[in-house]
């Protein structure tokens, strides 16, 4: 099977600036410049290409940073993750908009739904690994204590 071909643009945010990478059709990752966990292989493989899944993007995200609730998601791809993240992720994707969640909280909620023992930490470690900031809502994760822990796109910006 033949790879697909890969592209990316180029994104401003009030937080500095941001690359989107797609298939063509999904959006396969969000990162800040700089950003711990960022694909560098990605961008080594893609090409920087206006595409109309980055329209939508770029306007969810304006959307969002203009302080309103976007409508809509743009067609999202957690291909290439474990099932566990996978798992995690659509938690944050189902966390409903300005509302907070703790690692323990999604850990005892897969433990929940799987009826299998699920650490804080692991959680944590797929949080980090978010490959697409923003509209998969990492950023709203804290720590048990109420506090802001690390993130990966840097703490400030969390």
């Amino acid at each position: 099977m033949q790879d697909k071909e890969l592209f990316y643009f180029k994104y401003l945010s009030p937080l500095g600036e941001m690359i989107i990478a797609s298939d063509g059709e999904f959006i396969i990752g969000i990162w800040f410049d700089g950003q711990r966990y960022f694909s560098n292989k990605i961008l080594d493989k893609a090409k920087e290409k206006d595409l109309h899944v980055f329209q939508q993007t770029k306007n969810w995200l304006d959307i969002y940073f203009a302080g309103k609730v976007p409508d809509f998601t743009p067609p999202l791809s957690l291909d290439g993750l474990s099932n566990f993240g996978k798992k995690v992720l659509q938690i944050l994707i189902n966390l409903p908009y300005g509302q907070t969640s703790t690692y323990g909280k999604i850990a005892k909620q897969i433990e929940r739904e799987s009826g299998k023992k699920v650490s804080a930490q692991a959680v944590g470690g797929a949080v980090a690994h978010n490959p697409i900031s923003i509209i998969i809502p990492c950023h709203r994760v804290i720590g048990g204590n109420g506090c802001y822990t690390g993130y990966a796109g840097g703490i400030s910006k969390k």
